[in-house]
């Protein structure tokens, strides 16, 4: 049924563009993925007001988004591999926009707990593990790294726009139109990627010989194949602390800008996200093209590595100066900095773990990174929640900054210890499969 109702406007996925068809479609899904999730943040301190909430528990409904996210993106990961990765992300896009639409109906907490974090965090779940395998099935490592990051820049294009719109949208109309606008435009897009997106199809075998097909790894088959690898698990841990710091940032910058410089919610928005994520763009792309090229130019892949440990320790005290100073512009630069430097490091992840990890363990690789990622980054949302209610907002801001430094450890362990062993065991799994 589904194939019949598709035919006559299936796209030629054997066309030479279709690969970059595919990260467009992706980008876009990901860009209202993003502004969906970023909308709660910027009209936070309107419900909070609204509601009579603390700011510890405006921190732990992310917090369970969170939490809803991480359980959901293992089993997405494990189906992705294993079944049809475009169809989840078309299901995924159309869960998660529907939860937001009917967030913006939500007249009590528990009701945000249902939509929002149930709904939506299970909708956006499906999403994370899925496209990044995705791309990576029809990018191999000559194209990968740029791929994957101009697929990244759609986070920060959509974390700014947001920003702008949400807080204008909650201005003139209220914090519910914010949710029916950015939740109905998923819907409609959901219909888009039905008509275009496809799962790449594998290459047939040779006619001459009779292949059988090898059986599909189980759950923890595929579990265990990520934390056989060293490089994964030092990815793993760098990763968390990173989304920790953004969890973070994300959810209460948006408060902290607008209370310590009596900003508008429209002008906090802004200033926020747009510095931050603007500076984000260039990084990434700056990032992901070092990280073709080094490949391209045979100066081995665990260099990537080095663009990713410089954009921490840089990053760092970027976040600390963003928490400490009460200087707007000085607050500005940090959110610049801060911004370029995380698109440094956000610009190899996935690069560099699909260097050390099976094809045929994509999506659950990506899974258990967004899993612990999301996973314990959550918990910032509410701890810092729980500090801004009683010392106020900033030393947990810059707290985040000492996170990121100290994560910056086990990259370079791995880059000097781990990283070509693993691609070379690899390599002769491969030979021998």
């Amino acid at each position: 049924m589904w194939n019949k109702a598709l035919k006559s406007i299936s796209p030629d996925t054997t066309k030479k563009f279709y690969k970059w068809e595919v990260v467009i479609l992706l980008w876009i899904a990901f860009f209202l993925n993003q502004a969906d999730r970023q909308a709660f943040n910027i009209v936070l301190p309107q419900i909070q007001t609204i509601f009579g909430a603390k700011d510890s528990t405006m921190g732990l409904i992310t917090t369970l988004f969170n939490l809803f996210y991480a359980v959901t993106v293992p089993f997405a990961g494990f189906y992705a591999d294993r079944l049809s990765r475009s169809r989840q992300i078309i299901l995924s896009t159309f869960i998660f926009g529907t939860a937001t639409l009917f967030t913006g109906f939500s007249n009590s907490i528990l009701l945000f707990i249902i939509f929002r974090c149930a709904g939506m965090g299970i909708g956006q779940g499906m999403f994370g593990p899925t496209y990044i395998g995705l791309i990576a099935q029809y990018h191999d490592t000559t194209t990968r790294a740029r791929a994957m990051s101009l697929h990244q820049t759609s986070s920060y294009v959509g974390v700014i726009t947001c920003g702008v719109l949400a807080g204008l949208i909650a201005d003139k109309l209220g914090w519910q139109y914010v949710f029916y606008i950015f939740g109905g435009l998923s819907v409609a897009f959901a219909l888009v990627l039905m008509m275009r997106l496809r799962d790449k199809k594998e290459e047939s075998a040779p006619a001459v010989e009779v292949v059988q097909a090898a059986p599909k790894p189980s759950f923890g088959e595929s579990v265990a194949a990520f934390f056989k690898v060293p490089t994964a698990i030092c990815m793993l841990i760098a990763f968390t602390g990173v989304l920790f710091g953004i969890n973070g940032y994300l959810t209460w910058m948006p408060k902290y800008m607008k209370v310590t410089f009596n900003l508008s919610m429209t002008s906090a928005g802004f200033h926020s996200m747009f510095w931050t994520n603007v500076a984000a763009f260039a990084g990434v792309m700056i990032g992901g093209t070092i990280s073709d090229r080094i490949i391209a130019r045979g100066k081995g892949g665990a260099n990537r590595l080095l663009v990713q440990i410089t954009g921490l320790l840089l990053a760092a005290p970027c976040i600390v100066l963003m928490g400490l100073s009460h200087n707007f512009i000085l607050v500005c630069a940090a959110l610049a900095g801060f911004g370029f430097f995380r698109g440094l490091f956000e610009s190899g992840t996935y690069p560099v773990l699909y260097d050390v990890i099976s094809s045929k363990f994509y999506s659950m690789a990506a899974a258990i990174m967004i899993l612990f990622g999301f996973g314990i980054g959550a918990l910032a949302p509410w701890i810092l929640g729980m500090i801004g209610d009683r010392f106020g907002l900033s030393g947990g801001i810059a707290m985040l900054g000492v996170v990121w430094l100290a994560v910056s450890l086990p990259l370079i362990l791995a880059r000097f210890k781990f990283y070509n062993k693993d691609v070379e065991k690899l390599a002769h799994e491969n030979d021998n499969s």
